[in-house]
């Protein structure tokens, strides 16, 4: 499928934003200045910075125009429904601790197709409310064919881009349908620590496996929310 313009456009400040050409805080070309650069219409070189935009990458900034996000956004876990931009829902987070390669829960490992034993790239971060306090925690797991093949998911620092497209980027696999698994527990020690709730919380946990056009799985993320800050809302046809 070709790509259109304006997707060629986004793509090139992504780019240019994550080899730090554009770092946090900094403005990125104006839409005349692209259309100038690119030989389109200012409407094209708009729509390209509109993707950056509903993607969380940049924000507008009254006088001075789209300046790359400071803060880092990111969905909950399952929140990957096509159509929704990675802005809708999203939420500021931190990444806790460094990417590592770990053994995932068996649950985990199933829907990733892994052996036991077998070590997978786990990537860990906090979702935050509004007053900066925990929202949800979310273990993401990457097969070992993934995340050798993308070697900045190894990376401490945001992929502004999104973990998503860099993929897809890297592998050429995308995904195309997902599957969400909704259950509810008490937390770990270690669950309760990062979402400040009390040991054995009750919460509720989410998880999300995204899988290529293949049905081969790309990542498996593991939500939890506390009890008092989950809701799930469907609305649907009858």
């Amino acid at each position: 499928m070709a790509v259109l313009k304006y997707e060629e456009i986004a793509e090139s400040l992504r780019a240019r934003i994550a080899a730090g050409e554009f770092t946090p805080g900094a403005t990125i070309p104006s839409g005349r200045d692209l259309a100038e650069q690119w030989e389109v219409s200012r409407a094209t070189a708009i729509k390209a910075v509109d993707v950056l935009r509903n993607d969380g990458v940049v924000v507008a900034k009254q006088g001075t125009g789209f300046v790359v996000t400071e803060t880092p956004v990111a969905r909950p876990a399952g929140a990957r429904r096509a159509g929704s931009a990675r802005i809708l829902g999203g939420m500021p987070f931190l990444r806790i601790g460094t990417p590592d390669w770990a053994e995932p829960p068996t649950r985990v490992a199933n829907l990733l197709g892994i052996s036991s034993g077998v070590r997978a790239l786990r990537r860990i971060r906090v979702l935050q409310l509004p007053d900066g306090t925990p929202n949800s925690c979310v273990e993401a797991w990457f097969p070992p064919e993934i995340a050798e093949a993308a070697p900045r998911l190894a990376d401490t620092a945001p992929i502004a881009e999104g973990t998503t497209r860099y993929v897809s980027r890297q592998t050429g696999r995308f995904p195309v349908e997902g599957m969400d698994i909704t259950t509810v527990r008490n937390a770990t020690d270690a669950e309760a620590h990062r979402l400040q709730v009390a040991p054995a919380t009750a919460v509720a946990v989410l998880l999300h496996t995204a899988y290529d056009e293949d049905g081969r799985p790309l990542v498996a993320e593991e939500g939890v929310t506390p009890y008092s800050l989950f809701e799930q809302v469907d609305t649907y046809a009858m």
